[in-house]
C-alpha cells in the first residue's frame, strides 16, 4: 500500500463485508514518483449517507494529479463532518491512473432511549429539560458518547431539583444491527432530600420567621407564619436555587433600610429525617438538609435625597425625574421601591424615544445621621425614530386595517408605551391570537442612523365561523342555536353575522353587519335586524337550572311574569377618540312589542301603569312601540375580550325614548370594571390570578306625564348581578288595587245560587276591592361585584366572589296609574249588601289613589351574596359552564300585613247581613287579610352557562 490514512483499523474480515464485490488492491510499498492523474474515486462501507454527499466533501477531483497533501485534506474534511467513526483512504493503481478507495464506518444512530429506575420525574420532564439544555440526544440522532455524558449530567441536575441530590446515572449501550444502538439510562435516585431546619445567625433586627418566609424555593409549605404547621410540609432541596433564596433574604433587609446587609455563604448539613410522620404514623424516611445563613445586618439608613446628573434640562426637569420615585425623603430606604422608580424612569425616557437609556445610581452615606443619598447618572443615549413598521402572518387582514389601530407611525419619534398600547388595541379587535409585546414584536435598532424597525408577528384567527352556541341561565333558560359570523370580512375588519337561538324561555333571530371604518375613516356604522320572544317566567327558569324553588307558589304569584315578543331594527354609529381607548357613539332602535301576561297581578300592572299614550285600554298589551335614541361613551383598556387579565373599562349610555312611538322614558346606565393581575395576594403584572371588580348604576324614569314601561324598569337577582338570589326577585314590592269576584258562601260550605230554581244562572258573586302585592321592578339599581379568579388548568377557573345589589324605587311618582286605568277600578260598584231576585243592590263606588305604594320594608333593602364558583369553558359553545354556591348574609326577610282597600267596617258592609254574608266576610278576611310571608333564600347552589361580568 502506498498511502493509508486511518483513524483506526477495522476487525479482520470487516472490509470484505463492507467492500462487497470490490476488494482493495495491494500496492507497492514505495509510492511512485510520477504525478499520475486520478481515476474516479470509490466509496465502500456507506449505508445512510449517499456516495455523492461523501465525494462532494473531497478536494481531490478526477483528472487532477495525485497529491498526498490533498488526500490528507480529504480525510480531515470527511472526519470533521462527524458522520463517521472510522475512515481509511487507500490508493490503488489503475490503467494509466491512480484510484482513491475510501473505506468509511458510519457512526450508529440511536434507535431506542430507555430509562430504568426513574420515578420522581416523568419522561416528559426529562425530554423538556433536554430540549432546554440542548443536549441533542434523541431517537434517530447520531450516537455520540460525549453527548451521552452530557445527558447524564443534565439528568442528575433534574433529579437534584426534585430532592435527589445523591442520585446516580449509568448508561448501557446495546447494538441493534446493522447500524443502530439502544441507549438505556439506569437511574438510582437514592433517598429523597428535603429542606430541614432553616436558621439564621446574626439577625437581630428582623426575626427568622420573616426571613424564612421570603425564601420561596426553600421555605416550608403550610399556613403562612404559623407556629404549629410551619415545618410539617418541607420542600425538596435544590442547591441550585439556594443562592436565589439568599438574595431574597438580602432584599428583605434592603426593603427595610439595611442597605449594607451582607448574607454569608449558607452552611448546609445532611442528616437522616428521623421523627414520626403524623400522617402515616411511621418513622420519617429520607434525608434532610439543614440550612444556616450568617447575616451581617449593618446600619439602617433613611433616604436623604435622590439627585440626578447628566440629564438634558431642555427635555426634562429634575422635578419630573424625582416624580418617578414613589419613596419620599426621610423615609427608611426601600430598595424595591427604588428599583421600581428606575424602571419608571426607563419607561419615561423610552416614551421620548431614548431606547438605550441607562440610569446608574451612586450611593453616598452619612454615617452620623444614618442617611443615604443616591445620585443617578442619567445617560439617555441617542434618540430613535421609527423607520419601518412591518407585519408577518396577516395573510387575510390588510396592512392598513392593522396600521389604523397603531399609535405609532413611520417617521415619528419612537415611544415604547405607545407601541405597547398599540398591541393592546390590536388584541381588543379579536382578529388575532393574543399578542404579547415581549414575545410577538421585534425592535431592531440602527444605532448609527438612530432608527427603529418594528416587526409584529401575527397569527390570524379563523375569519369565517359556523358554530353551535348555547347557554343555560335563569333569565334566558336553556337554549341552543346556530351562528354564522364572518369576522374581519374581506380582511377589512367588517363583521357580518347571523344568529338564531331557540330555547324554553327565549327565541331570537338576528342579522347584523358592522363596518368599523367607513370610507377608511375612523367612523363605525352598523345595523341589526331582530325578532325575539322572551318568557320572563321564574317558575320555568328554576326548572331549567335544576335548582330547588326558593319561592312558594304563593310567592311566585307575586312576581311579574309575562311574555314579550319583539321585532325591530337598530342602527349604530361610533367614533374613536384618536390615540386613546375612548369612543363615543349613538344608536337608534325602533321596536314593536306585544305582551302576554301569565297571572292577574301582571295584567293589572300593564293595564294600570301610565306608560303609554294614544291607545285604548282594550289594547294595552299590544302594539307597544319604542323609538329609542342612545348616545354612549366607552373607555376600555382591558387586555382581552374573554377572560380579562388586566385593564379597566367604563361605559355610559343614556336611552331616550319618545321621538316617535308611544312610550316616553329615559334610562341612564353606567358601569365600571377593573382587573388586576395577582401574585399571591399582591397586585403584580406577572401574576397568574386575577382580581376583578365591577360597579354598575342604572336608572329608568318616564317623562311627559308618563312612567317607564314595566319591561324597562330594573329587576335585580340572578347570575348576571347577584348570584344567590332568584331571577328578577331582588326588587321592591308594591300594593296594586284590583277587583275580585268573591263567591257568597253558606256556613256549610255551599255557594249561594242566584236562582235556586235555575242553576245555569250561576252563583252570587260579591265584587270586592283589594290590594295585591306584586313586583314591578325598581327605578334605580346599584350593583357591585368582586371576584378573585384562580386558573386551575387550561379553560378551568375557580373563583371566590362577593355580590352586592340594591334595587329600589327612588321616585314614587314613577308608579303613577293612568287615568283610564284608575277609572276602570273607581267606576264600578263594590259589594252586595242586599240580594234580591238574583241581583245585588246597595253597592258603593270607591276612589283609589292614582299612585301605587311601595310595600314598607321592601324598598331600600341591601342584598349580598358570598360564595365560590367553578368555571369551565365549554369547547363547542365557547361559553363558561358555571357551578356556584352562594350564601346570602343580606336578604329580604319580612312578614307584611295585608292592606285592605277600605276600613274593616266598610269592608264588612260589602256583605249581606245574613248567615252566608257573615260567613263569607270571615272567609274574605282570611283570604285577603292574611300577612304576606317574604323569605328570600339563605343559600343557593346553581349552575349556569353565562357570565356575571
Amino acid at each position: 500500500m502506498a498511502a493509508i490514512l486511518a483513524t483506526g483499523m477495522l476487525p479482520a474480515g470487516a472490509w470484505a463485508q463492507a467492500a462487497g464485490p470490490v476488494a482493495p488492491t495491494a500496492l507497492p510499498s514505495a509510492a511512485p514518483t510520477g504525478e499520475e492523474p486520478l481515476c474516479a474515486p470509490q466509496v465502500i462501507g456507506n449505508r445512510r449517507y449517499p456516495k455523492e454527499s461523501i465525494l462532494a466533501r473531497l478536494f481531490s477531483r478526477q483528472g487532477n494529479p495525485y497529491d498526498a497533501a490533498t488526500v490528507e485534506r480529504d480525510f480531515n474534511s470527511l472526519w470533521n463532518s462527524g458522520f463517521f467513526e472510522n475512515i481509511i483512504i487507500e490508493r490503488a493503481e489503475g490503467a494509466g491512473c491512480a484510484q482513491l478507495i475510501i473505506y468509511v464506518s458510519e457512526k450508529p444512530t440511536i434507535g431506542e432511549i430507555n430509562y430504568k429506575g426513574l420515578s420522581s420525574v416523568t419522561v416528559s420532564d426529562v425530554l423538556e429539560r433536554d430540549k432546554k439544555a440542548k443536549v441533542g440526544v434523541t431517537v434517530e440522532s447520531q450516537y455520540d458518547p460525549t453527548r451521552i455524558k452530557r445527558k447524564e449530567v443534565v439528568l442528575k441536575q433534574l433529579l437534584a431539583e426534585h430532592g435527589h441530590q445523591f442520585a446516580t446515572v449509568k448508561t448501557e449501550i446495546r447494538t441493534i444491527p446493522p447500524a443502530r444502538v439502544a441507549v438505556t439510562f439506569i437511574v438510582k435516585e437514592g433517598p429523597t432530600v428535603k429542606v430541614g431546619k432553616i436558621g439564621f445567625r446574626g439577625n437581630e433586627r428582623i426575626n427568622s420567621r420573616t426571613l424564612r418566609a421570603a425564601m420561596k424555593n426553600s421555605k416550608p409549605i403550610g399556613i403562612p407564619h404559623s407556629i404549629i404547621l410551619e415545618n410539617l410540609f418541607a420542600q425538596t432541596f435544590d442547591a441550585t436555587k439556594l443562592d436565589e433564596d439568599v438574595e431574597r433574604v438580602r432584599q428583605v433587609y434592603r426593603e427595610r433600610g439595611y442597605f449594607k446587609v451582607q448574607p454569608g455563604e449558607p452552611a448546609t448539613k445532611v442528616r437522616d429525617a428521623g421523627g414520626l410522620n403524623i400522617f402515616t404514623m411511621h418513622p420519617s424516611t429520607g434525608k434532610r438538609i439543614d440550612i444556616e445563613i450568617p447575616i451581617e445586618e449593618g446600619s439602617r439608613y433613611k433616604l436623604a435625597a435622590i439627585n440626578f446628573t447628566g440629564y438634558d434640562k431642555n427635555i426634562v426637569n429634575e422635578k419630573a425625574l424625582r416624580a418617578q420615585f414613589a419613596q419620599k425623603d426621610g423615609e427608611y430606604f426601600n430598595a424595591s421601591v427604588f428599583a421600581k422608580g428606575l424602571e419608571n424612569l426607563r419607561k419615561a425616557y423610552g416614551s421620548l424615544g431614548f431606547i438605550n437609556f441607562v440610569g446608574t445610581p451612586q450611593p453616598s452615606f452619612d454615617e452620623a445621621k444614618k442617611t443615604i443619598t443616591l445620585t443617578i447618572d442619567v445617560d439617555p443615549g441617542k434618540r430613535f425614530y421609527v423607520s419601518r413598521i412591518e407585519f408577518s402572518g396577516n395573510t387575510i387582514t390588510r396592512d392598513r386595517v392593522i396600521r389604523r389601530e397603531l399609535m405609532l407611525e413611520e417617521g415619528q419619534l419612537y415611544n415604547n408605551q405607545a407601541w405597547e398600547t398599540s398591541i393592546l388595541r390590536l388584541n381588543q379587535l379579536n382578529y388575532f391570537d393574543t399578542l404579547k409585546a415581549d414575545q410577538d414584536s421585534e425592535v431592531r435598532t440602527n444605532n448609527e442612523e438612530g432608527t427603529v424597525d418594528l416587526l409584529l408577528k401575527l397569527k390570524e384567527k379563523g375569519k369565517n365561523s359556523i358554530g353551535l352556541n348555547g347557554g343555560l341561565s335563569g333569565l334566558s333558560g336553556s337554549f341552543v342555536g346556530l351562528n354564522y359570523e364572518t369576522n374581519n370580512f374581506l380582511g377589512l375588519g367588517e363583521t357580518l353575522s347571523v344568529v338564531a337561538n331557540i330555547g324554553n324561555l327565549s327565541r331570537s333571530v338576528t342579522f347584523g353587519f358592522t363596518e368599523p371604518y367607513l370610507r377608511n375613516k375612523p367612523l363605525s356604522l352598523g345595523f341589526q335586524v331582530f325578532a325575539s320572544k322572551y318568557d320572563y317566567n321564574p317558575a320555568k327558569s328554576y326548572q331549567t337550572t335544576g335548582a330547588s324553588q326558593n319561592l312558594s307558589n304563593a310567592q311566585q304569584s307575586l312576581l311579574t311574569n309575562y311574555n314579550q315578543s319583539s321585532t325591530g331594527l337598530t342602527v349604530s354609529m361610533g367614533y374613536p377618540i384618536r390615540r386613546s381607548f375612548k369612543r363615543v357613539g349613538i344608536s337608534y332602535a325602533l321596536q314593536r312589542s306585544n305582551i302576554t301576561t301569565f297571572n292577574d297581578n301582571t295584567r293589572n300592572v300593564f293595564e294600570t301603569l301610565n306608560f303609554r299614550s294614544g291607545i285604548q285600554q282594550t289594547n294595552s298589551l299590544g302594539g307597544i312601540i319604542s323609538s329609542v335614541i342612545t348616545p354612549s361613551f366607552t373607555y376600555s383598556s382591558v387586555d382581552r375580550a374573554a377572560g380579562p387579565h388586566s385593564g379597566r373599562d367604563f361605559n355610559l349610555a343614556i336611552q331616550v325614548a319618545g321621538a316617535g312611538g308611544n312610550v316616553k322614558y329615559f334610562s341612564p346606565a353606567a358601569s365600571f370594571r377593573q382587573f388586576f393581575p395577582m401574585k399571591g395576594l399582591r397586585i403584580n403584572r406577572e401574576g397568574h390570578n386575577v382580581l376583578g371588580m365591577r360597579m354598575q348604576l342604572a336608572h329608568a324614569e318616564g317623562f311627559g306625564g308618563q312612567v317607564a314601561p314595566p319591561f324597562n324598569r330594573i329587576y335585580g337577582g340572578g347570575e348576571s348581578d347577584i348570584r344567590g338570589f332568584d331571577i328578577r326577585s331582588a326588587t321592591p314590592y308594591v300594593f296594586i288595587p284590583t277587583r275580585v269576584e268573591f263567591n257568597l258562601t253558606n256556613p256549610d260550605g255551599s255557594v249561594v245560587p242566584r236562582d235556586p230554581t235555575n242553576n245555569t244562572l250561576g252563583n252570587v258573586q260579591i265584587p270586592l276591592p283589594i290590594y295585591r302585592l306584586v313586583t314591578v321592578g325598581g327605578d334605580t339599581s346599584f350593583t357591585a361585584n368582586v371576584e378573585y379568579r384562580i386558573p386551575i388548568i387550561s379553560q378551568v377557573t375557580f373563583a371566590f366572589f362577593t355580590d352586592f345589589n340594591m334595587t329600589f324605587n327612588a321616585l314614587p311618582g314613577q308608579l303613577q296609574q293612568s287615568v283610564l286605568g284608575a277609572s276602570t277600578l273607581s267606576s264600578p260598584l263594590y259589594g252586595c249588601p242586599t240580594f234580591n231576585n238574583g241581583a245585588c243592590s246597595g253597592g258603593k263606588q270607591l276612589t283609589f289613589p292614582t299612585r301605587l305604594n311601595t310595600a314598607p320594608g321592601t324598598n331600600y333593602v341591601p342584598r349580598m351574596s358570598n360564595g365560590v364558583e367553578l368555571q369551565v369553558i365549554l369547547p363547542i359553545v365557547n361559553a363558561p359552564f358555571r357551578l356556584f354556591y352562594a350564601y346570602n348574609p343580606l336578604r329580604l326577610y319580612e312578614s307584611l300585613p295585608q292592606q285592605l282597600a277600605t276600613d274593616s267596617a266598610t269592608f264588612k258592609g260589602f256583605f249581606p247581613d245574613t248567615g252566608a254574608g257573615r260567613y263569607s266576610y270571615a272567609q274574605a278576611l282570611q283570604f285577603y287579610g292574611a300577612d304576606y310571608i317574604l323569605r328570600e333564600p339563605r343559600k343557593t347552589i346553581r349552575l349556569s352557562v353565562s357570565t356575571t361580568f
